[in-house]
């Protein structure tokens, strides 16, 4: 069974958890970190509100019913998707997205590893 890591997201007073393989948490992590120090220069009126990841672990027990993991693939296609729909025009957007996309492919290739063994 392969290894899986959790992050913890906030935003305002809404959790969410992420399931991700081990090796590939801490490149969320840095992902949100640079998506943040970004998102004040975009301009466009629908910039989505992100949360910030405010910690990793290696288990995690939720006793809240109304708490629910995210798939990591499952996040980042949703990340994805919402840059993908911003129409900004002064900022080059094109940088975030080809960062995002990157760990989306790392992780599409992963879980179809993990599936052929």
């Amino acid at each position: 069974m392969p290894k899986m890591r959790y992050a913890v997201l906030k935003l305002g007073d809404l959790l969410e958890f992420v399931e991700m393989p081990a090796d590939h948490v801490y490149q969320l992590t840095a992902l949100n970190r640079r998506l943040h120090k970004e998102l004040n220069k975009l301009t466009a009126a629908n910039v989505p509100a992100l949360p910030h990841v405010v910690a990793e672990c290696d288990a995690l027990d939720i006793v809240d019913n109304a708490c629910e993991v995210l798939h990591g693939l499952e996040y980042m296609n949703g990340l994805e998707k919402a840059f993908a729909a911003l129409d900004e025009k002064s900022y080059p957007l094109i940088s975030l997205l080809t960062e995002i996309r990157a760990l989306q492919a790392q992780l599409e290739q992963w879980y179809e590893d993990e599936l052929d063994t």
